[in-house]
């Protein structure tokens, strides 16, 4: 920021940040209750439901790390002002879509232009913010942006059921402009830094990178890793992801320095991320297709089944964040990944039946404690270890290695469970994930360092 922080310009920040973030999550859930009214009016079948999905998942995954370096580069106000334009655009095109191509190609862009929002809104946290405090910002931003998903399934039920899936795109403009209106609010960025530019060939071979090796991830389960419409992409992919960071340790202004990997919480606090994170989206995807595909749980009944990690995570997340810059993050994240690993461990009783309130809600509170207790700290604890220079790409970094887990972990899914998802299947998954949990949460206890705040620092995020 061009001028000093005061506590009114840290809750503008705190305000844009929420909202854009919020605009990104809210879009991820909101969109899954709406595919089967989308095929009914534009047809296309199961491919087409998948192809809504996967071409947002595709290109943001593939974008996220450039728009941490633009964020860096050119200011994370600028970015956050042209991401939330495009969102807006390609949420209208969405909206009006006439057919099933147009649909798929506007949610690639909104994937683009979704890459830009969810790095600087943590960036414009960490510029601003700082010490015990920056740990309460990221608590609070946990906690409000948990909102999403929350909100996302009902208020796309309801949309679809009332009016048209089409309002579940439009609607992304009322969250929108309010947070342009914010946006407007905050002092200017600081000018670029003299020679300033994108690492184009850096930029390149990372969207190559990332992008062919997150597509052969999401399409492996239709062709198989045999096929070469998986393998083929996934090599090449994987060459391009190498020569990405043998260009990085080469050229004079990295798009990703990898200097940042040399940084303790960093580097630890990525890996934890990679083994909770994984767990984390293969725990949950086979709970909500057991209870439905075996217990006979209606896909609404399923969604609501994690009701309470999402209560809980609201409720809790801006305390945690608290205590966590008062005390350090190293024992909430060691912590809180291994409560949510009990919790997985007690879906063990689930039966075929799987009766909510004996069953599965004990071991869901369990596992939403341990999540909320882990999040908050565990990106404190990774962002606040680098420099506010840098907190845009440590943010795309950390964000793409927690989605990049998560559709490997899915991908795994298979061969965990075998052909048929069974209850013996299920409790092999229950194992998988809690120990995943677990581990991440070893790691985080042998590898996190606290740092030490002033006295200054620990009486103002107590306030």
């Amino acid at each position: 920021m061009s001028v000093p922080t005061t506590p009114v310009l840290q809750r503008l920040v705190l305000i844009v940040a929420v909202l854009a973030a919020f605009v990104a999550f809210l879009d991820g859930t909101v969109i899954t209750v709406a595919l089967p009214a989308i095929t009914r009016e534009l047809g296309g079948g199961i491919v087409t439901q998948q192809w809504v999905m996967d071409a947002y998942l595709i290109t943001l995954g593939s974008i996220i790390l450039l728009a941490g370096s633009l964020s860096d580069a050119f200011g994370r106000k600028k970015v956050l002002f042209w991401g939330l334009l495009g969102f807006g655009a390609a949420s209208l095109i969405c909206a009006i879509a006439p057919t099933a191509g147009v649909l798929i190609a506007a949610r690639a862009l909104q994937g683009v232009a979704g890459a830009l929002l969810v790095p600087s809104s943590l960036a414009l946290i960490l510029s601003t913010f700082s010490g015990p405090a920056q740990a309460k910002a990221i608590g609070s931003w946990t906690a409000w942006t948990s909102t999403a998903f929350l909100a996302g399934p009902l208020i796309g039920g309801l949309l679809v059921d009332l009016v048209s899936w089409r309002l579940v795109f439009a609607i992304n403009v009322v969250p929108i402009a309010l947070t342009l209106f914010f946006l407007a609010r905050l002092p200017h960025d600081k000018p670029a830094a003299a020679g300033a530019r994108v690492d184009v060939t850096g930029a390149a071979l990372g969207i190559v990178g990332l992008g062919l090796p997150v597509f052969a991830l999401i399409e492996q389960s239709n062709f198989g890793w045999a096929s070469p419409v998986i393998f083929v992409p996934a090599a090449v992919g994987a060459a391009s992801f190498v020569l990405f960071i043998l260009h990085e340790r080469r050229t004079a202004q990295p798009m990703m320095p990898l200097s940042l990997f040399r940084v303790r919480n960093f580097s630890v606090g990525n890996v934890s991320t990679l083994f909770v994170y994984g767990a984390l989206s293969l725990g949950t995807f086979l709970l909500a297709v057991f209870l439905q595909q075996v217990a006979g749980y209606s896909a609404t009944l399923a969604g609501l089944s994690t009701l309470p990690t999402t209560i809980i995570s609201i409720a809790l997340s801006t305390q945690i964040g608290r205590l966590a810059g008062r005390f350090g993050s190293r024992l909430f994240m060691f912590v809180g990944p291994i409560v949510s690993g009990v919790g997985f461990l007690l879906l063990l009783r689930v039966t075929d039946s799987a009766d909510y309130w004996s069953q599965v809600f004990p071991g869901i509170v369990v596992f939403g404690l341990g999540m909320t207790i882990t999040v908050a700290p565990l990106t404190s604890a990774i962002l606040g270890s680098i420099e506010q220079a840098h907190a845009g790409i440590a943010s795309a970094v950390n964000n793409a290695v927690s989605r990049v887990a998560g559709l490997i972990a899915v991908a795994a899914a298979g061969l965990i469970v075998g052909s048929n998802l069974d209850v013996a299947g299920f409790h092999r998954a229950a194992i998988v994930t809690g120990v995943l949990l677990i581990v991440g949460g070893v790691i985080s206890g042998i590898g996190i360092v606290n740092s030490h705040p002033t006295d200054a620092q620990a009486k103002a995020a107590t306030r």
